[in-house]
């Protein structure tokens, strides 16, 4: 499975984002394929690698944005939003194609209306169950990509933008708190299914999930507009790898003895976001384990992880019961070992058949914000 790699990357957010989509397909596995404890802790904790992704995501856009912003430069919305949806929907729809035109592919779980899917509001009030179901992540991130911009010029805009800007993401986690409390006593505590109404009122729900996004972009505002805060911060890179390390522990913990219950509901998202940002300041110190030891494989999930990521599930959905018959069972070795193949292997196929030329394409008509527009 030969690819090209880009010729600059960062081994430590390669290493991060390897780390989400190895945790997310070995829960996805545990709650869909085996229903057993086949990977233990991680297998049931790993529903937090789509939080990772998050925080990956808030940085890396972020920084694309304010970047460009502080380049002096005219910001071109249209530019970035042609970008993104280079990037984004060849191969979720792709994807949505098989699950919409190929029936046996879904296995039998129901589908939305498409509308849902193409105009990535799946994810309100979505029901566990349905079909395609972990594409509500992706509604959450194409939400985001589509307002942030908007919103960051918006600030740029006015006096004191900074303070503005501060101002904007110390509220948004108090009120990402405030809400998820309240829906809690409503929605949840009053519920004749509160574990049903937990992940259909709080866990889909973009106003309760946009923390670990949030804090993305509090480490990208920092990076370009705070220089000497963020040289200092990044001075301590390994400090952060085990501080980063540790806290995430514990709050795993907490979720893993007490996930839907109101207090971990409440502060649990935002801890993760502390956790991950501090691991994503370690990824981007020049001189800490994170950044400087490349993590063999790591670059590629990370390059496939997009792909992975929306194929995974079904395809090990599909593949349990050949592998069932043949007399291997989803705890066996070999079944684990075919469907997880399969899963990146699938993954890379997508990559190079549909994102790789997409993104040839990206980068032959559409400039970045950082190059000059031709007269």
């Amino acid at each position: 499975m030969k690819t090209t790699l880009p010729t600059q990357r960062n081994h430590g957010l390669d290493t991060l984002r390897a780390l989400a989509i190895i945790f997310v397909v070995l829960h996805h596995y545990v709650l869909f394929v085996s229903g057993e404890d086949t990977f233990g802790w991680v297998g049931e904790i790993g529903w937090v690698g789509v939080d990772l992704f998050f925080a990956l995501s808030g940085y890396l856009i972020g920084n694309q944005i304010f970047a460009a912003l502080r380049s002096g430069r005219p910001f071109s919305l249209p530019r970035f939003y042609a970008r993104r949806l280079l990037r984004t929907l060849p191969n979720f729809y792709v994807v949505l194609a098989l699950y919409f035109l190929w029936p046996g592919f879904r296995h039998g779980s129901p589908l939305l209306p498409l509308w849902h899917y193409v105009s990535f509001t799946q994810n309100i009030n979505l029901q566990p169950g349905s079909a395609f179901s972990h594409a509500w992540s992706l509604c959450i991130e194409e939400q985001f990509y589509m307002l942030l911009p908007a919103l960051a010029l918006g600030v740029a805009s006015m006096r004191r933008s900074l303070r503005w800007a501060w101002g904007a993401i110390a509220l948004a986690f108090v009120a990402g708190m405030v809400i998820r409390y309240t829906v809690w006593g409503e929605l949840v505590a009053q519920s004749r299914e509160p574990g049903t109404s937990y992940f259909k009122y709080i866990y889909y729900s973009t106003f309760c999930r946009f923390d670990e996004l949030v804090a993305g972009v509090a480490l990208a505002l920092l990076k370009n507009f705070h220089p000497r805060a963020w040289r200092s911060l990044t001075g301590h890179g390994n400090g952060l790898l085990a501080g980063g390390a540790a806290l995430a522990g514990v709050t795993f913990w907490l979720f893993l003895h007490e996930r839907q219950a109101l207090p971990i509901t409440v502060l649990g998202f935002p801890l993760l976001a502390l956790s991950f940002s501090m691991l994503i300041v370690s990824a981007l110190c020049r001189k800490s384990v994170l950044c400087t030891v490349r993590v063999p494989g790591a670059a590629s999930l990370a390059l496939w992880s997009y792909a992975i990521y929306l194929g995974h599930k079904q395809l090990c959905i599909l593949a349990r019961g050949p592998l069932e018959r043949l007399g291997y069972g989803p705890e066996s070795a070999l079944a684990i070992a075919v469907m997880l193949f399969s899963s990146v292997f699938a993954g890379w196929l997508l990559y190079r058949c549909v994102e790789t030329p997409f993104m040839r394409l990206r980068a032959r008509y559409v400039p970045t914000n950082f190059a000059p527009v031709k007269a």
